[in-house]
């Protein structure tokens, strides 16, 4: 180079300046979208979009895919073997049960099924829904052990119009049942990353804050039941603040995600994190031979603090996506496991 710089650092050096001026194109982008906004929502938008200018700015700075000359074996106390769970207390279980909110995951629809609408109203077996049948899980739970373990869906912006309809008729079911709406970010243009909306509009947020631990799970796992095993584990003094359920991977489970030892750290491996060369490595059973399951518990404290601390590091995984009036974009997203690598002693189960 004639300044006598280092090829790398000088690409280094470009490659810096071009992410700050994308950036701030990006800021004028979320401002002029911002003034879409309703009054009554400016508040809730603006921090919807402060989400999105951050998770942005992480891809920018991340690697597509991770390095896979640095995944590592994993510790032998990463997978904590279910048989070896300590057994729990009769007598405390309606203590531990009223401290759990059980979350599921409803932002989908069912259209990779055939059907229209939410993936929850899906009948599964004798007219009976996703819905309904994790209703009549909490309402046993709850009969079962004389507690009050609430219901809340985390719903998108697909599925929060047709949902709170469905609500009504459970309106005489003894299970508290609350609601949200997911963060919504705009899709970005593949050629100008910026975002292909033209306003803004988002769902009202609640808050809970009565709760101490929370099982998430996805709406259409009838498997995903709260085990009394795992609550009484992590009710423990020194037991992990986030907990992953896994089980061993088959075949059919080639393309979910995996837990791996990634430079020290626990993480969550995503199919669309792999380099294309690796894809098969992946699949391998013998390899990688443990399945995220997607059933979470989460130390709601933890979970707070990383949040307002904003240290809550998670993957951005790209989606291209094609969109029928012929524009590419890419959707940015991250998985909720993702965040395992965030909390102290965090496992699989």
């Amino acid at each position: 180079s004639p300044t006598g710089e280092a090829p790398a650092a000088a690409a280094t050096r470009k490659s810096m300046a071009s992410d700050s001026a994308m950036l701030g194109a990006l800021e004028l982008e979320l401002q002029r979208l911002l003034a879409t906004s309703a009054d009554t929502k400016l508040d809730l938008n603006g921090k919807e979009l402060s989400g999105f200018r951050n998770l942005f700015s992480r891809f920018l700075r991340a690697k597509t895919h991770v390095d896979w000359s640095k995944i590592q074996p994993l510790p032998e106390n990463a997978i904590r073997p279910y048989s070896q769970l300590p057994s729990y207390e009769k007598a405390s279980i309606a203590a531990m049960l009223n401290k759990l909110v059980v979350v599921k995951l409803n932002g989908g629809l069912g259209t990779s099924m055939g059907c229209k609408g939410p993936k929850s109203v899906i009948s599964v077996r004798n007219d009976l829904t996703f819905l309904d049948l994790t209703m009549q899980q909490i309402q046993t739970l709850n009969k079962t052990y004389d507690v009050d373990v609430p219901l809340v869906l985390m719903n998108s912006f697909n599925t929060d119009d047709d949902t709170q309809k469905l609500l009504k008729k459970y309106a005489n079911v003894k299970v508290a049942v609350h609601s949200f709406c997911q963060s919504r970010y705009p899709r970005v243009n593949k050629k100008t990353f910026m975002p292909i909306v033209s306003d803004i509009e988002s769902a009202d947020h609640e808050a809970y804050v009565f709760w101490i631990y929370c099982f998430l799970s996805n709406i259409d796992n009838m498997g995903a039941t709260v085990d009394l095993n795992i609550l009484n584990f992590v009710h423990s003094p020194d037991a992990p603040e986030f907990v992953m359920e896994v089980i061993d991977k088959t075949r059919a489970d080639v393309k979910g995600g995996t837990l791996i030892q990634h430079e020290n750290r626990l993480m969550l491996l995503e199919i669309a994190q792999v380099p294309k060369d690796y894809v098969d490595e992946f699949k391998s059973v013998s390899k990688f031979r443990n399945f995220n399951t997607n059933n979470l518990w989460v130390h709601l404290g933890a979970m707070k603090r990383k949040v307002e601390a904003q240290t809550l590091e998670m993957e951005v995984i790209v989606i291209p996506t094609h969109l029928d009036r012929g524009v590419d974009v890419i959707q940015l997203e991250t998985a909720a496991g993702a965040a395992v690598k965030n909390f102290n002693g965090s496992c699989g189960e």
